[in-house]
């Protein structure tokens, strides 16, 4: 398995233009602006899992505390988030999901938890307990810290880092399987 600090990513590697994922939905993901609502939040989990979800309105509520402008991480509004996000009377959000509804609230803090991005800069597969939701929202703050650190290090743009770092995990270790 290669990660990250075994490779030098080239320009093609960093030219997001060659993400290609749900082309128009991603635009309009990329460029909300404006509060979440329910509206909001199925159109993200429609981009990422095509699968419906009902939010609580106090969920809702903590997500819109999130302001878009920030780019330094409100670790407790964080980690109310995910506590309601990922408690266990939220049917259809897993930590997965969780971080893709905050990587669409706020890219400049966030980004989305993916299994190949992770094993791509920590040069292991990703493993954690659905039951301990605690344990969850450490893992994720410990990623999204390593995330940055790479970014700095590579000159990745913090906000394209989920998309740049997946497609590298696919090109340079393409002959690995995904564990699930």
């Amino acid at each position: 398995m290669k990660t990250i600090f075994e490779v030098t990513p080239t320009e093609k590697d960093l030219d997001i233009s060659t993400y290609k994922y749900q082309l128009e939905l991603t635009k309009k993901l990329d460029d909300l602006n404006s509060d979440f609502n329910q509206n909001t939040l199925n159109e993200i989990i429609l981009w990422k899992v095509n699968r419906y979800a009902i939010f609580r309105k106090k969920t809702i509520d903590l997500l819109n505390k999130v302001n878009p402008e920030d780019d330094v991480i409100n670790h407790t509004l964080t980690k109310d988030i995910l506590l309601n996000l990922l408690d266990k009377n939220q049917k259809g959000v897993r930590l997965a999901m969780a971080s893709t509804i905050l990587r669409f609230k706020n890219p400049k803090v966030y980004q989305i938890l993916d299994q190949r991005v992770y094993r791509f800069i920590n040069g292991k597969e990703l493993k954690y307990s659905l039951n301990d939701i605690n344990s969850q929202i450490e893992i994720y703050l410990e990623y999204l810290a390593k995330l940055r650190e790479v970014c700095e290090k590579h000159h990745i743009k913090f906000e394209e880092a989920d998309r740049i770092l997946y497609k590298m995990d696919k090109e340079y270790n393409s002959d690995l399987k995904l564990q699930y």
